[in-house]
């Protein structure tokens, strides 16, 4: 049997400050995330599409979200596509779709006061430092050295 696979990865700015709940043993954040593409029309004019995504974050990455994400936040997302639904007052189903981050980096972006040679800072959903998934933001450096102890 074919498995299917369900993994979105979004580099967008936040809309708004992230909404945080918390319970007994953790917490919960949700914000939404505007993504802009641009093209060109049949007349060459620039065109911006911008996409808003509903973005739930659990545990430990609703915390590093509750801490340091604001409205204008620029971040690296990867998760899921998770549809649910509910009743709502008048009786109807209603159903909202929501990416459920597993990953994130914080970029910098919009945000006032943010230092834009700051490095990227990437965490899991346990909101333990992981291996960015970006390239650094500065030019890597090379070094060149003269010795020839290579055994090829």
């Amino acid at each position: 049997m074919a498995r299917g696979v369900n993994k979105v990865v979004l580099i967008g700015n936040l809309g708004k400050d992230p909404e945080v709940q918390t319970f007994e043993t953790y917490k919960k954040a949700a914000f939404s995330l505007a993504t802009t593409e641009v093209s060109r029309d049949k007349e060459g004019n620039e065109v911006q599409h911008t996409e808003w995504h509903n973005i739930v974050m659990w545990r430990g990455l609703a915390e590093i979200a509750e801490q340091y994400l604001r409205k204008g936040s620029q971040v690296y997302i990867e998760g899921k596509i998770r549809t649910r639904s509910y009743d709502a007052k008048d009786g109807q189903k209603k159903y909202v779709t929501e990416i459920q981050a597993d990953n994130l980096v914080l970029l910098g972006g919009r945000k006032e006061g943010s230092d834009n040679g700051v490095q990227p800072q990437s965490f899991n959903q346990n909101a333990h430092p992981a291996q960015p998934v970006v390239p650094p933001l500065t030019e890597p450096t090379i070094q060149n050295d003269d010795h020839d102890d290579l055994p090829f």
